[in-house]
């Protein structure tokens, strides 16, 4: 995929023909694969909303799994409770939990709980981000105070067991608008479905960037003073790209659940957000399209090589990342865009001095 750089016609004939072939891909992959290859997809969305922040905003968020984890959790609780004819979930029952939370009721409404997913990420986005950007606090202290979120949200979620499954999370799903989760035509549909939203998330991230809101953005992360000082608010545009970027979080965390059929506090810790940080990394930064490419290459690498070599996979992973950033600092499409473009670039003619026009 092309960066943002690239001719407009180019970029949508390489988004165009690798969503041509991700669409082909149930043609030649397994139930098993082609189920892993919508959960990369997934994946993807979350890598956009952070090359949002982090490629054109200059925002390095080390805490987007628990804007993940939100999403995936508030669907989650529809499922479960779809699923438990009863009304009381299994693992409240297990914890002395006799009667349904408060909380909880609304989620057997599924349109309630996708709103949730959508909503909640960003209304934790705006209160960490409003009281931080406001004041002017980035850089390194701004992602330690995302992974101390992360801490503090997976905290919680362990200890209250009761209310929302503990460290093994809400599983066991069933049925979701009367569809079988198990049946495999309806992965085949979820997988469509998650195609489609992360092309209508590729097409949405890439106006904005090349908007007059992405110009906004990029002098923001060159020089947050200057635009302080030519008359805008950083801290309106850092907030609104913030929430935005959670937003894509949450809506990813639904895809995931719906196909994963899990969600579990493991996947919303620090190693999960600093791992959605990587892909975006690998793929390139300020490249939206870049963003894709890195988080289903890097899964992709993950599972294969841990399938391969049981003992060894998390060496060749960490192996990978130390040759992306030594070899590849601009990732895998920046660096294949920088030499690109200079390779076409025309050679000029060598000035001729007067002594030598003489």
């Amino acid at each position: 995929m092309m960066i943002a750089t690239a001719p407009p016609r180019a970029k949508l004939i390489a988004y165009s023909a690798c969503l041509i072939l991700l669409a082909l891909s149930p043609l030649f992959l397994s139930e098993f694969r082609l189920s892993l290859l919508g959960k990369f997809l997934a994946y993807a969305i979350i890598a956009m909303g952070i090359d949002l922040i982090w490629g054109y905003t200059g925002i390095l968020s080390l805490g987007h799994g628990v804007y993940f984890g939100l999403g995936a959790y508030c669907m989650a609780m529809h499922l479960k409770l779809v699923s438990t004819p009863q009304g009381l979930p299994d693992f409240m029952s297990w914890s002395g939990v006799e009667s349904l939370p408060w909380f909880w009721v609304p989620f057997h409404n599924p349109l309630f709980a996708f709103l949730m997913a959508l909503t909640l990420p960003m209304i934790v986005a705006f209160i960490l981000g409003y009281f931080t950007f406001r004041n002017r606090i980035k850089g390194a202290f701004f992602s330690i105070l995302s992974q101390a979120l992360v801490i503090i949200t997976v905290t919680l979620f362990v200890g209250q067991q009761g209310y929302t499954g503990g460290t093994n999370g809400l599983t066991n799903f069933e049925t979701f608008l009367g569809l079988n989760l198990r049946s495999p035509s309806t992965k085949l549909l979820f997988f469509y479905v998650t195609l489609a939203v992360v092309a209508l998330v590729l097409v949405l991230c890439s106006f904005l960037v090349s908007s007059r809101l992405g110009k906004i953005l990029t002098a923001i992360r060159d020089g947050e003073n200057r635009v302080r000082f030519i008359g805008y608010n950083p801290v309106v545009f850092k907030v609104f790209i913030y929430c935005v970027s959670a937003g894509l979080a949450g809506l990813a965390g639904v895809l995931f659940v719906l196909q994963e059929g899990i969600i579990s506090p493991a996947q919303m810790g620090i190693v999960p957000s600093i791992e959605m940080v990587l892909w975006v990394a690998i793929g390139g930064r300020s490249t939206i399209g870049g963003a894709v490419l890195g988080a289903l290459i890097t899964n992709a690498a993950k599972t294969t090589f841990s399938e391969a070599y049981p003992a060894w996979w998390p060496i060749m992973m960490g192996a990978m990342f130390i040759v992306v950033v030594l070899f590849l600092p601009k990732g895998i499409v920046g660096t294949i865009t920088h030499y690109l473009s200079n390779w076409k670039k025309p050679v000029l003619p060598k000035a001729v001095s007067s002594q030598e026009a003489r």
